[in-house]
């Protein structure tokens, strides 16, 4: 009898510490956008996420959203007390992590991966750049690589661009000026219709990261005599940006450690798009050019941060890590940005 009651005390001790510990719990919703929405790879990443937060006292509520301007509103709404957003989307929220998509300033992966080391370093002359406001980036996962996907494959020189409609996403300046330099026509859309546009035959290119090819089936666009251009524009990246004052103080530094861990898995759903492309698609530039299109971008970095589009302190990071990898660069010995 007395060892029954000494069990029966002990269940009732862990029911106890079950429940507290379920109180102390706090619930905290993300709006997660994903172009395929619950079942794409982002989302995943975040449903794992999710199952790690909770050994930080944080239950994620993650809702999916196909639509990416509808996320971000809802976050401004407080709909959500945070979102996942692409760093373009997300430049309003925090200025620093989002100038990271800038044209042309992460040349590869091996940049991307210093890049993300360098956020989640904890190092507080950059933590200090992380909180903008009552928002906190709180991580990113990359999204691969951008390419300019063109109808006609006999496009590889600067020159031959000039007079080509191209889908600019309206709420990034940086395309329309990059569009507008080399003298081609911006055709304003949304992440939501510029492939639909680019497949239809609306506009002649549209700028998109690889995964593209398959999930939005840009294929259809290039058909039968199109191309990519194998020149990388930039790395886009999924951002977590969250309500600083909603979530625990180590939350966020937390959840940029666990993001940065990701970056081998995230590489993988970036192989795998970028296998599903037909070599005969890409389309291959001279050095030359190359190094055209490469003073190109620095000088629009160079004129949208002082238009105050991109964040000098992030351009100013971004050059090091390129000078880092490639000491010989010409902005290495005069550095510009």
């Amino acid at each position: 009898m007395r060892y029954a009651k000494k069990v029966a005390m002990a269940l009732l001790l862990l029911a106890t510490c079950a429940f507290n510990n379920a109180m102390a719990m706090e619930q905290r919703s993300l709006c997660v956008f994903d172009i395929i929405g619950a079942n794409g790879d982002f989302f995943g990443i975040m449903k794992d996420m999710k199952a790690a937060a909770l050994n930080w006292g944080v239950d994620l509520q993650l809702k999916p959203y196909t639509d990416e301007k509808i996320a971000a509103e809802d976050l401004k709404a407080r709909q959500c007390d945070g979102a996942l957003l692409t760093g373009i989307r997300g430049r309003q929220f925090v200025s620093y992590t989002g100038s990271m998509d800038s044209i042309g300033a992460i040349p590869d992966y091996d940049a991307m991966r210093m890049v993300i080391s360098v956020l989640a370093s904890g190092n507080p002359r950059v933590n200090q750049h992380l909180v903008s406001g009552p928002y906190e980036f709180a991580g990113l996962v990359p999204m691969g690589a951008a390419y300019l996907f063109v109808k006609d494959h006999t496009i590889d020189t600067v020159e031959e661009l000039a007079g080509k409609s191209i889908a600019v996403l309206e709420y990034d300046v940086a395309e329309a000026n990059m569009a507008s330099r080399v003298g081609m026509s911006p055709v304003m859309s949304d992440i939501t219709n510029f492939s639909t546009r680019f497949n239809n035959g609306a506009v002649d290119t549209c700028f998109a990261p690889i995964f593209g090819y398959s999930a939005l089936e840009l294929y259809k666009g290039m058909h039968p005599n199109g191309g990519i251009i194998n020149l990388v524009l930039g790395q886009l990246s999924a951002q977590l940006i969250i309500r600083k004052d909603q979530f625990p103080a180590d939350f966020a530094a937390q959840a940029r450690t666990y993001l940065a861990g990701q970056f081998d898995r995230a590489m993988r759903i970036i192989d795998n798009a970028d296998s599903e492309v037909d070599s005969k698609w890409w389309i291959q530039i001279s050095d030359a050019d190359r190094l055209r299109y490469d003073e190109m971008f620095r000088d629009a970095r160079i004129d949208l941060t002082h238009q105050g589009v991109y964040n000098k302190d992030m351009m100013t990071l971004l050059r090091k890590v390129r000078c880092k990898h490639a000491p010989s660069r010409a902005e290495c010995v005069n550095p510009a940005e």
